[in-house]
């Protein structure tokens, strides 16, 4: 290695964040991804000390005494606790730059949700620079994706990307490097969960925590009718009787739950489509639909949506490094990072 590529490798750290209500990922320049973590840290309430970020926090929840809590800083998207979420940031970045001994601080590109407000993104660039950033830039996260996809967003054609996140569904149509069109709610991934714990809690007087309800979705959950039917073991508290009971739970029951989840997402890309310009239009339904995120791993979800609006649809190879990956190349690209970052 030659002196000036030492030089600069040890002077550079360019890092793109993928800051998720559920699981927040780092992309280092030449490295590639790095930290791919949950959302979540542990604060002991008596010191002020962290305890726990990232993944060892994650399997605290539920279990941690009163002086111990567990605290997810993002929410909807959107930074809901503002000073842990810095120490969270703080611990990723770090962890990212652990003893490489760089001489400049980063320069971050920050994957953000389309809706929401110049003061919750100010948040977030505040976050980011007391968390030792030298220069932050702010990309939505449709847009990221559809750069991690290897759209042409750069071509006047439509591109209409859904990207489901844990406390997001952002849906844009993209076309000559800018969003023409997007609608986002709130309404996601965590709401997912949310319907399958309170569904138990309704039908078997079961509860179940967070990771438990998680697992559900992951392992049975779906959108459209399996080929094969899935059951599943599900270990909770019997509101009635106070004690730990289990139950055996199949596929329709956790579609049944979802559905509410699953049809305000199927309508929220029904208004982008009605409201996308007639010429990308028939782009759409030339290329399809994008489905990227974590919500994108729902069983069957692309079979549900291109049943509703009879599109092709497709799911990114990895729907979960998409927003990152497309932060992360943008880390070449400047001029076009420049041009497609929010001010």
């Amino acid at each position: 290695m030659s002196l000036y590529r030492w030089f600069k490798n040890r002077l550079f750290c360019d890092l793109a964040i993928d800051l998720g209500t559920a699981n927040t990922l780092v992309y280092m320049k030449g490295k590639g991804i790095i930290i791919q973590e949950p959302s979540i840290v542990v604060l002991n309430k008596q010191t002020g000390k962290v305890e726990a970020v990232g993944q060892r926090a994650k399997e605290m929840l539920g279990k941690t005494p009163a002086n111990i809590l567990a605290i997810r800083p993002m929410r909807d998207g959107v930074i809901a606790d503002f000073e842990i979420a810095e120490k969270m940031l703080d611990f990723f970045i770090k962890e990212a730059t652990n003893n490489r001994g760089f001489l400049l601080r980063p320069r971050i590109v920050i994957g953000i949700p389309t809706g929401i407000t110049q003061v919750e993104r100010r948040a977030v660039k505040d976050v980011a620079m007391r968390a030792k950033a030298t220069e932050v830039f702010l990309v939505e996260q449709p847009m990221s994706a559809a750069v991690g996809a290897e759209l042409p967003i750069s071509e006047p054609t439509g591109n209409m990307v859904v990207d489901i996140g844990g406390g997001t569904t952002d849906i844009a149509v993209i076309s000559m490097d800018g969003i023409v069109f997007n609608h986002s709610i709130r309404i996601a991934g965590n709401e997912m969960d949310e319907a399958i714990l309170q569904y138990l809690k309704k039908k078997y007087n079961l509860l179940i925590g967070e990771r438990s309800a998680e697992q559900v979705k992951i392992q049975i959950g779906s959108a459209y009718p399996l080929d094969q039917p899935l059951t599943m073991e599900i270990k909770g508290r019997d509101l009635r009787e106070g004690i730990p009971k289990t139950i055996v739970i199949d596929d329709q029951e956790i579609r049944e739950a979802l559905e509410e989840v699953v049809g305000a997402i199927i309508n929220a890309v029904r208004i982008a489509l009605e409201k996308t310009p007639p010429e990308l239009s028939a782009d759409i339904i030339d290329r399809g639909v994008i489905l990227t995120g974590g919500g994108a791993l729902l069983k069957n979800l692309d079979k549900r949506i291109r049943e509703e609006t009879q599109l092709p649809v497709f799911i990114t190879d990895d729907p979960l490094t998409a927003v990152v990956l497309g932060a992360g190349k943008m880390l070449d690209d400047i001029d076009l990072l420049r041009k497609i970052a929010i001010p």
